[in-house]
């Protein structure tokens, strides 16, 4: 894809942008999805300069509605809020009245009165950005709902491998770990599918869910075979906060059977290495080939501000405005 210039980052004359949320990517088209990621590269620019800030939000005020930890995207939000003049309002649900009692609804409502534009929301229960949506007049952006849907995350994965890769049509990825408790693979399945990749995903079988052989992927559970055919692996995090009960013998032993190894960067040069984080060393990766230069997981990062920046721009209202 041929580089952006500031005036193709905020007008496309033979596209038009009609989403008002972003709660999922199965709401995307491919062109929406396209749309996104070329908005992004301007964003991504906009990072390497001396002062990568811009006055595009300066008038909106964003609620930043946190019920699960999180650490990259919670913080990656309010950095890509600030940097674009946001007035930003960071909801704990720890330090709220959520424990007195106060129902998700009269929270966002009672936030909603304070007149707010934006609401990125994390919780545990698969849903609620939906259940938002229909709440409030505000903009809803889906930061992660339980094992549903993570769409910037998977956003920003295709942002990052149409970066080394050039693009994403014909890509072979496969996605490593924990499907079952995922909603990083979910997003990402469907972001990659609808833009022409193939879509491989390897784990235990205890590990892989029914619905995963409905949503155009291959099934694997052997690593070799996957990393020998794969342009790009994907491991993903061991969710054990998630599980409610062993569903592998030892973590040893999954480093062993799904690990990603020096052994096999060495065995397939052409294979680029990606995690969303955090990551745990000696499990979905061994400690040197997470600090490899064939693992992009930082680039992954400064990549996801980037593309959270196109998103809170293309859902702000100012897509007529110039942004600098």
């Amino acid at each position: 894809m041929s580089k952006p210039s500031s005036a193709d980052a905020v007008s496309t004359p033979d596209y038009t942008f009609g989403q008002q949320h972003l709660i999922g990517l199965q709401d995307y088209s491919a062109d929406d999805i396209r749309f996104v990621l070329q908005q992004s590269l301007y964003f991504r620019e906009v990072l390497n300069r001396p002062v990568p800030k811009l006055p595009t939000l300066r008038d909106k005020t964003i609620v930043n509605l946190f019920y699960e930890n999180s650490t990259r995207t919670r913080i990656s939000f309010e950095l890509a809020q600030k940097r674009m003049g946001a007035d930003v309002v960071n909801f704990s649900s720890s330090s709220s009245s959520v424990n007195k009692g106060e129902s998700l609804k009269d929270t966002i409502r009672n936030i909603e009165s304070m007149k707010i534009d934006m609401v990125v929301v994390r919780h545990e229960s698969p849903g609620v950005p939906q259940f938002l949506r229909r709440c409030v007049d505000a903009a809803i952006i889906n930061a992660g709902d339980g094992a549903h849907e993570h769409p910037t995350q998977a956003l920003l994965d295709m942002f990052s491998m149409q970066q080394v890769k050039g693009q994403i049509k014909n890509l072979k990825v496969v996605i490593i770990g924990d499907i079952l408790h995922s909603r990083v693979v979910r997003s990402n399945i469907i972001g990659l599918t609808r833009l022409g990749a193939e879509v491989m995903v390897c784990g235990p079988r205890t590990m892989m869910p029914l619905f995963v052989h409905e949503m155009g992927v291959t099934v694997s559970h052997d690593l070799e075979a996957c990393l020998e055919w794969c342009d790009v692996a994907m491991a993903l995090r061991i969710q054990l906060e998630r599980q409610k009960g062993a569903l592998f013998p030892s973590l040893r032993e999954y480093h062993e059977r799904f690990g990603i190894k020096m052994k096999h960067l060495e065995r397939y040069p052409n294979m680029t290495v990606m995690h969303p984080g955090p990551v745990n060393r000696g499990v979905e990766l061994a400690g040197d080939v997470a600090d490899s230069d064939r693992a992009i997981i930082l680039n992954q990062v400064t990549n996801g501000l980037a593309v959270r920046m196109a998103v809170l721009y293309l859902l702000s209202g100012r897509m007529d405005e110039r942004v600098g």
